[in-house]
């Protein structure tokens, strides 16, 4: 036992084994506490490393299968007809554009401009720069330079069109002419050069992706290295179509034994009823057969030439890959005939010496059994061409025949004589670099050294997957062990055949077709001579064993025939043969193909695991919903305003990735919705017409409409999307409750209306009978009660008077009513201008939600004008701002709160009248007794005062504009009655003051009027003319 500490039961600690000295009282080791902390600290950080190692391993097993979605897509392309994106604002820039606005204000910029211009630019700068709710939805994501070009170009529609008509100036002019000016102040004078320049390279997502550049995006969205994607890439082999193509022959022939698999078992996922499990094994095999038939649609070899597949007659069977079935195609000998070309290029013939300098030679080339070809003559001092040759043949092993001549002399010769000639046998694995051959020559030629320097190049088809020599011996073809010549042929995607050549023959000797038969690396067989490195190909009731020369050639024969069977099994080449390779120290390079070094480089790096692993027994519903999330997160940061949708590239490679791997279209939605929900509901702007779209299809497998012809509906699916539906209503009721800040000024265009129309689908109790309109209307109005409540709270929070109105001085609480009035005012036309189009189904609810929004700042209102001192008249200007806004509008004039403001009003404007009409009246008695009757105008100063305060009472009721008609009958009556009481009142005292002065004056004949009598008669005659103007 070990002399350490130890703890009691109770947990504390024993003193150590060893003498204690001074600190003999306390342990030597940390106290249990930090030492447990320590621990818990330390399983933390494992935990977190192993968590993290854990989504690391699943981030490169996803990358790996969508390396090959996108190496060789058979299903899926590029959308070309997706909506461009705009360029997103950020936070900086919209700062930039405001400080761009302000310096033209302050008159910093060179732009000139008229004032109306000057205003139009500094309402927008107000109300809609300066907006927090422009603020907030640049932060949502949501906002392009578009959208602020679009704001201002409907403000100042309405701007010109109430402009006066100017000559020779067109209103479309003067349109183009501010939005010129516009762009201007938006882009400001150093962006002019430098933007160009940007465009195109932040252009990219939104275009037709390379596979270099899909590769490097999802490099990015999953968090893979460069030199991750390196290994995998070599490794996996993308730039092979044949192993690609025979990757999903394999993924197919996987998923079809698991659906049978799945049959047999009765292993199913759990179905909303039980016939739809027999239905779900139907559909894995037919979404599996039809994946083949997409795969069996593609030119055999991508980017060579033109080759279509030959379209083969099928069975009935509707499996491709039915082993040992009997009616499984049969090739004919013509089904595997094949074309290739011929380059033969001779340049020069040396060791001539029979021949004299100066005499004419010439080459003839063929191939035999085709056309012969004649090279330029030249002199034989100097035997060199560069003639090329273009043959094709349908021999995989042709024959060629270059004879090499001198022209004959002699009168009566009839043919040139041959020199010396030359036959090849070449393939299409010979070396394309020229080559000095010697020739051979005829009996008694001085020329024995005669040598030819040519280059043969034999292409291989696009359907000929490998050639070469082999030994062979099968037990139904190739019957005696002995070499022949190979070719794999590729007849269509699911269609292989080994088929034996002679010389100059087209159709193959024997042929076998490799469906069905599984190829390994096998030792060497006894009693089996001449041969080094054997393999061999495995059916049931046949084996046919293969031996190639040397090991590198058989390494690319099984991985050739590997492609070709389909098999799941992947041979791996004796581990002995690279130890072999060692031992010899050559110093050229191993014995086997260069993939074979990828892989086992891979194999270090730990990256075997991903590229073996069988994708079929993967949870790929799991996967893809962590690619959608990842996906979906790098869309929303990149550069555009891309409100939910993803690019043409991401797009494709998704559709690849589920066609490919059978997810079902629900969940694939139903975790887009989830998703976008999430992102929606944290503030960003999320296209409703997306969740639109995404909901409809959810909505209509759900209830058996099959929207992609899967027809089965899973518990799951029908429990997350009911799950869903209640998230996505509270989300839309959410926004349209907000809809003043969830689409401000309108934007995105259209997005109201699309949700509001969204609301109405997800209402839907299924996808056939339609939601009764009251339901709708229900959800709205409720809605937009609370909008009104929000509203108004904002809007005494911005114009911060709530606090205000409970104090202050009267006058002051007057102003800030008056100011929050406006505000009121303003908020309901731009509610008008902005949203109104989206609410014009319920043209009431609007009127509703206006009608709440008054009686929240009829409280305010009225305690202002409750706290106003009795007889003051400066309420008035509220009235009539109010009124006037109210009686304009149809569906509020002569509504609850009007009413309400006539009803505070008219004990007012009663009461002012009487008071008015007292004052007048006193006026009229008190000046008349003081009157000098000096002449002022069109009268004396007391005529002119009492019209002038008459004409002014008129004028105020008439600019009240009274919307109730009786009342403002009534009042009209009343102004009339006094005026014309009123000018009775005058005439009368201005008649006995003229009377009483003509008393006075002496009656004799040299009579003289004086001025004052003269001022009455004019008193009297401008009184006649007032009571026609204020009593009619």
């Amino acid at each position: 036992g070990g002399g350490g500490s130890s703890s009691n039961a109770s947990g504390r600690s024993m003193p150590p084994s060893r003498g204690s000295g001074s600190g003999s009282a306390r342990s030597v080791s940390p106290s249990p506490s930090l030492a447990s902390e320590k621990e818990k600290e330390e399983q933390d950080r494992l935990q977190r490393e192993k968590e993290e190692d854990a989504k690391k391993r699943k981030a490169l097993q996803l990358y790996v299968f969508l390396l090959r979605c996108i190496a060789y897509p058979f299903n899926a392309k590029q959308p070309t007809d997706m909506a461009r994106r705009q360029q997103k604002m950020n936070k900086q820039q919209l700062q930039t554009v405001k400080e761009r606005f302000q310096g033209f204000m302050n008159g910093e910029t060179q732009i000139i401009a008229d004032e109306a211009f000057f205003n139009a630019i500094q309402s927008y700068f107000e109300i809609f720069l300066k907006s927090d709710r422009v603020a907030r939805m640049v932060s949502s994501g949501g906002c392009s330079a578009n959208d602020f070009r679009d704001v201002f170009k409907k403000n100042i529609e309405k701007r010109v069109r109430s402009l006066p008509e100017i000559d020779g100036l067109s209103k479309e002019t003067v349109l183009s002419s501010w939005m010129a000016k516009f762009d201007t102040i938006y882009r400001g004078e150093e962006d002019i050069r430098s933007k160009p320049a940007r465009m195109p390279m932040s252009a990219v997502s939104e275009l037709i992706l390379s596979k270099e550049q899909l590769y490097e995006m999802f490099q990015q969205i999953l968090g893979i290295k460069k030199i991750e994607h390196q290994l995998l890439y070599n490794s996996c082999q993308l730039d092979n179509s044949d192993e690609q193509a025979a990757q999903i022959r394999r993924e197919l022939d996987g998923r079809l034994q698991m659906a049978e698999q799945l049959a047999k078992e009765r292993k199913t996922l759990k179905f909303v009823q039980k016939d739809m499990e027999n239905m779900y094994i139907e559909e894995l095999r037919s979404s599996v057969n039809l994946l083949m038939a997409n795969l069996e649609s593609l030119p055999v070899a991508k980017g060579g030439p033109e080759f279509k597949l030959q379209k083969l007659k099928r069975s009935q069977n509707s499996s491709f890959l039915d082993i040992g079935d009997e009616n499984e195609v049969q090739l004919s000998k013509s089904d595997v005939v094949l074309s290739f070309t011929l380059e033969i290029v001779i340049m020069e013939v040396q060791g001539l010496k029979s021949v004299a300098p100066n005499r004419i030679v010439y080459c003839t080339m063929e191939v035999e059994g085709g056309e012969k070809l004649q090279t330029d003559q030249a002199e034989a001092s100097r035997p060199q061409w560069g003639t090329q040759g273009d043959f094709t043949t349908t021999h995989p092993r042709p024959v060629v025949k270059i004879k090499f001549f001198t022209e004959s002399t002699g009168v009566l010769a009839l043919e040139d004589k041959e020199l010396g000639k030359l036959v090849l046998y070449p393939t299409p694995n010979n070396l394309k670099t020229p080559e000095l051959l010697p020739m051979v020559t005829p009996k008694n030629s001085q020329d024995s050294d005669l040598k030819m320097k040519l280059a043969v190049k034999m292409d291989k088809p696009p359907n000929m997957k490998h050639c070469g020599y082999l030994h062979a011996l099968g037990q139904k073809v190739w019957k005696r062990w002995k070499k022949r010549y190979f070719v794999l042929v590729q007849v269509s995607q699911y269609t292989f055949a080994m088929c034996s050549y002679r010389e100059k023959k087209s159709e193959p000797q024997e042929l076998m077709q490799l469906e069905g038969y599984t190829v390994d690396y096998t030792e060497p067989q006894p009693g089996l001579d001449d041969g080094r490195a054997f393999f061999n190909a495995v059916k049931e009731g046949d084996t046919v064993v293969y031996a190639s020369n040397d090991e590198q050639d058989r390494v690319l024969w099984v991985q050739a025939m590997y492609r070709a069977t389909g098999q799941s099994y992947k041979p791996t080449p004796p581990s002995q043969v690279q130890k072999l390779n060692a031992k010899k120290g050559s110093t050229q390079l191993p014995d086997v193909p260069i993939s074979q070094f990828y892989a086992d480089r891979a194999q270090k790096q730990g990256m075997d695991e991903f590229i073996a692993a069988d994708p079929c027994k993967f949870d790929h519903s799991a996967l893809f919903e962590v690619l959608q999330r990842k996906t979906l997160e790098h869309r929303l940061n990149d550069s555009y305003s891309c409100l939910g949708w993803f690019s043409p590239g991401q797009v494709f490679v998704l559709d690849e990735y589920c066609s490919r791997y059978g997810l079902r279209g629900c969940h694939r939605h139903l975790c887009y919705l989830k998703e976008l929900i999430e992102r929606a509901e944290g503030g960003t702007m999320i296209d409703p017409t997306l969740l639109h779209y995404s909901f409809a299809f959810c909505a209509s497998h759900v209830h058996g409409n099959r929207p992609d012809g899967i027809g089965t509906v899973t518990v799951e699916e029908k429990e997350r999307f009911n799950e869903i539906k209640e998230r996505l209503l509270s989300l839309l009721e959410n926004q349209i409750t907000h809809f003043r800040y969830c689409f401000p000024f309108g934007r995105p265009e259209g997005a109201l209306k699309a949700t509001l129309s969204l609301l109405e689908r997800v209402l839907m109790k299924d996808i056939a009978t339609p939601v009764p309109p009251e339901d709708v209307k229900k959800v709205v109005r409720k809605c937009l009660e609370k909008s009104a409540l929000i509203n108004y709270s904002h809007l005494s929070e911005y114009a911060k008077i709530e606090d205000a109105l409970s104090q202050g001085t009267p006058g002051k609480r007057l102003d800030d009513v008056i100011r929050l009035a406006e505000l009121c005012i303003e908020v309901l036309q731009q509610n008008e201008e902005h949203h109104y189009e989206a609410f014009s189904w319920w043209p009431d609810l609007m009127a509703e939600h206006a009608e709440i929004f008054w009686s929240l700042f009829a409280v305010d209102m009225d305690a202002t004008l409750e706290a106003q001192p009795q007889d003051s008249w400066d309420t008035f200007p509220l009235f009539q701002l109010l009124n006037n806004y109210l009686r304009n509008e149809p569906l509020l004039s002569n509504g609850k709160y009007h009413k309400h403001l006539q009803e505070l009003f008219i004990p007012l404007v009663v009461r002012y009248i009487d008071l008015m009409e007292s004052a007048i009246a006193q006026s009229i008695h008190k000046s008349f007794e003081q009157e000098t009757w000096q002449p002022v105008k069109n009268g004396s100063s007391t005529s002119e005062d009492l019209f002038w305060k008459l004409d002014a009472l008129q004028m105020f009721v008439y600019d009240l504009h009274w919307p109730e008609p009786e009342f403002s009958q009534h009042l009209d009556q009343r102004l009339k009655l006094m005026a014309s009481d009123m000018i009775e009142a005058c005439v009368k005292r201005t008649r006995v003051a003229f009377e009483a002065k003509l008393q006075k004056l002496s009656k004799s004949t040299d009579l003289r009027v004086p001025s004052s009598v003269c001022t009455m008669f004019n008193v009297l005659v401008d009184a006649k003319k007032q009571s026609t103007k204020l009593c009619i």
